[in-house]
């Protein structure tokens, strides 16, 4: 792997200095993800040169909007076991490099496996094991050419600053803006709209939470020393591929709704049934452990009012329809009125831990039914009452996604983030570089075979048994 360039790219004119608000949501996910996305050769004769300095000139235009993505990290004001983002256009690093390798000899691209860490090589540096945050960018990406002409554009992100959805706008933002074209959607980064309630209120146990501690969380680095300075986790852990065909899905569907006589139920409820049950068993947690399935579910139309989404048209009666009062003022005094027909939408973190909950005598001796009913209920919980009692017990708690006998299901079937067009082509797929212990992922396998890829963190043996149990019938 070569380094060709590295440059810091900074918001295209100044923005507005400022420290933006942090929710409870945000505060769970201070912690930084790799995600890669692929392209099949250039069609047209762009030159990997132009190719890079296009991406550079989308990005410089994209952070006048996301002006937080330029920022950094750093405690709050107020309280200083919380973080806020200093908006400050320190910018974000961008890298281009090249490898003698071709695309083909990285394996299966539609799941991650190590090879893959080579494509953000020079993103990370060396593997501290303390980084302070303050002076870390909330992005930095690499842009990979390899020998057979394909590319690979790797970002490394602060988790705190979007969610997947937000990921997906952002990046059809950015693909929009190397073609020349106007933003697909204006971002709306208020996050005051999920600050807890004053006082806070709980209304409910929350089981899908812990209290943050010294040890290393899948999720956050919250609670850890109230400082900036945080550890990382640079261990390697062994990822595990279970592919399951569009045949295999759909007869445990029809044994679902026929055997077990229930109904709306999807892809995810059986899928995530299962893997509750098989990973459970897999790691032999006695019968008498409760075992916690956690799964993100988003809450933008679930809170009351709405989180905004919307459009904005082409005078201000048309945009009344579809906005808040708060969301349309904002749009208003930030100049957005010019892009007529963007949808609007809340892009930050806007996901929250729904959860399923049993002992492991329950998952064990009853019915594939009992298992997705407690994945629907997980669901249908959270309403606006359930949701703002959430962020009010993280209020009071500085808690995090429970650790302690349970595991997070992340599913990334539905992003649709392979529709997005780029300058230089058609995104081919998207990838986790890796797949941390305590995290199971669903992935869309490659699109000519359809199903798709469960991947997680399991010994051998383990996955033996979870294998097994999951393709059973």
């Amino acid at each position: 792997m070569e380094l060709i360039e590295k440059v810091v790219v900074y918001p295209e004119q100044s923005t507005l200095k400022k420290r933006i608000f942090l929710s409870n949501i945000d505060l769970c996910l201070v912690v930084y993800q790799d995600t890669v996305f692929f392209f099949d050769p250039p069609t047209s004769e762009m030159s990997f040169s132009e190719i890079f300095n296009k991406l550079c000139n989308a990005f410089g235009k994209l952070l006048v909007h996301y002006d937080f993505m330029a920022g950094r990290l750093v405690q709050s004001l107020e309280d200083s076991h919380r973080f806020e983002i200093d908006c400050n256009d320190a910018g974000i690093v961008v890298i281009a490099a090249r490898t003698d390798r071709k695309l083909s000899e990285f394996g299966d691209i539609f799941a991650p496996n190590q090879d893959l860490e080579e494509l953000a090589m020079f993103l990370q540096g060396k593997q501290e094991e303390e980084i302070d945050l303050k002076e870390k960018p909330l992005l930095s990406v690499q842009l990979t050419q390899f020998a057979c002409g394909s590319l690979a554009l790797t970002a490394h992100y602060n988790h705190c600053t979007l969610d997947g959805l937000a990921v997906r706008d952002f990046g059809a933002n950015l693909a929009a803006l190397t073609r020349g074209d106007s933003l697909i959607v204006v971002p709306f980064t208020d996050r005051t709209l999920l600050r807890a309630r004053n006082p806070p209120r709980i209304s409910y146990p929350h089981f899908e939470y812990g209290k943050a501690t010294n040890i290393e969380n899948l999720f956050s680095v919250r609670g850890t020393s109230g400082g900036i300075n945080v550890r990382q986790n640079v261990t390697q852990n062994q990822i595990q591929i279970l592919y399951l065909s569009p045949q295999q899905i759909a007869s445990f569907k029809m044994k679902a709704i026929k055997d077990c006589n229930l109904k709306n139920v999807t892809t995810f409820h059986v899928v995530a049934g299962k893997i509750w049950k098989a990973r459970t068993i897999a790691i032999k947690m006695s019968d008498d452990q409760v075992s916690t399935m956690l799964f993100p579910v988003d809450i933008r139309k679930r809170v009351s009012p709405e989180l905004p989404y919307g459009f904005a048209g082409k005078d201000e009666i048309h945009m009344r329809i579809f906005l808040t009062k708060k969301c349309y003022e904002y749009i208003k005094n930030n100049h957005y009125i010019k892009f007529t027909k963007s949808a609007i939408k809340y892009l930050c973190n806007a996901l929250v831990p729904g959860f399923a909950r049993a002992t492991v005598k329950e998952l064990t001796e009853l019915e594939d039914a009992y298992h997705i009913i407690k994945v629907q209920e997980g669901i249908e919980r959270l309403d606006d009452e359930y949701i703002k009692s959430s962020i009010d017990w993280l209020e009071l708690n500085k808690g995090v996604p429970r650790r302690e006998d349970s595991f997070s299901l992340v599913s990334g079937l539905r992003l649709g983030i392979g529709d997005q067009h780029f300058a230089w082509g058609k995104l081919k797929c998207s990838t986790p570089l890796t797949v941390k212990p305590g995290l199971v992922m669903l992935l869309p396998a490659a699109p000519g075979d359809g199903g798709l890829n469960v991947c997680l963190d399991l010994l051998e043996d383990q996955m033996y048994i979870f294998r097994r149990i999951m393709l059973e019938f």
